[in-house]
């Protein structure tokens, strides 16, 4: 692995160049000051320079920002070359519910054990993919972690796209036996697991027939994700609850029998290492290749405008200080 600072918009620096007169005309006005002061043998006060000094780091500082700097490591990526995952997400209605008006839904618990587990499992390609009373893909099994991060952060929305069907469970969990023949894993893909983060909250389906899609040559081994709650509620923008939306007592047995059917297994929304503990388990061991150069970043422009607060303040401070002895000064004469 390697590492070095990289600026991604080096561009930017060149705001700094708007400062420039501005630092020219104050050393002017400070020279010329300066001259004054040594002719009338009067002691230069060190404010001046901490104000001069101050100005100088905050355009350097801003500068620094507008480049944004960043820590990027570079690290040659290996795959497995005949194992891939696909993680989806129920995407329905009832994925918006919450235990309370301001905490996070279940759709954002899912999209955040979903990052989770991707992260827990490198040298693996990994897909994204939707489940309402279909499962559609967003992104193919990919090597990436980041474009994986990216497709659940910003395209994983409710009902996007919506169910062909309406009422008040359109969602079901016999759609997932359309994985297997649906071209979401590659025909290379000899060991194939499925991750599927779902309140469970389902339309009646038979567990027998999902399984048995699913253990067709080449078996998809099932990994289920249960994000609910017993006291959850749908919250309108104003914060009532919806009165059509009830949760689902039944989501959990539902969950448990798809599992025992397909001997898969079911874990809870904060169990991401276990989670992937059991794709690892289900993918075993096998072959590796080059699959291109991981780089990962870490943004530093945050520091540097965080930085930038010290000689700022130093600046309001020597500002109030001289508005102080102003007004000082105007009252005396009064």
């Amino acid at each position: 692995m390697t590492a070095s600072l990289v600026l991604l918009t080096p561009l930017g620096g060149l705001v700094a160049l708007g400062v420039v007169p501005v630092l020219a005309a104050f050393v002017l006005a400070a020279r010329r000051v300066d001259a004054v002061r040594a002719a009338l043998r009067l002691e230069a006060p060190g404010a001046d320079r901490a104000v001069l000094v101050s100005l100088v780091a905050v355009t350097l500082l801003v500068a620094l920002v507008a480049v944004q700097p960043a820590w990027e490591a570079r690290a040659v990526q290996r795959v497995r070359t005949e194992a891939q995952v696909d993680v989806v997400l129920d995407t329905s209605r009832s994925m918006l519910a919450s235990s309370s008006a301001h905490a996070p839904t279940r759709l954002e618990r899912a999209r955040a054990a979903a990052i989770a587990i991707r992260a827990a499992l490198p040298g693996v390609e990994v897909g994204v993919g939707t489940l309402t009373d279909r499962v559609l893909p967003n992104l193919l099994p990919s090597p990436s972690e980041e474009s994986f991060d990216a497709t659940v952060r910003g395209a994983i929305g409710i009902e996007q796209p919506p169910p062909a069907s309406t009422g008040v469970t359109a969602s079901t969990l016999a759609a997932l036996a359309q994985v297997p023949a649906g071209g979401t894993f590659a025909p290379t893909a000899r060991k194939r697991a499925l991750v599927v983060l779902t309140d469970g909250e389902s339309r009646p389906f038979d567990p027998g027939a999902v399984a048995s899609a699913l253990g067709r040559d080449p078996a998809t081994a099932l990994v289920l994700v249960h994000v609910w709650g017993a006291r959850e509620a749908i919250f309108a923008a104003d914060g009532t609850r919806e009165a059509g939306y009830r949760p689902d007592p039944e989501s959990a047995a539902a969950l448990s029998s798809l599992a025992a059917a397909s001997g898969g297994s079911v874990f809870g929304e904060r169990d991401a290492n276990r989670v992937a503990s059991a794709v690892r388990k289900a993918l075993g061991q096998g072959p590796t290749a080059r699959a291109g150069v991981d780089r990962r970043r870490q943004p530093l422009g945050r520091y540097a405008a965080l930085g930038a607060l010290v000689p700022l303040g130093v600046l309001l401070r020597r500002r109030n200080v001289f508005r102080a002895r102003s007004l000082a000064g105007r009252a005396r004469g009064l």
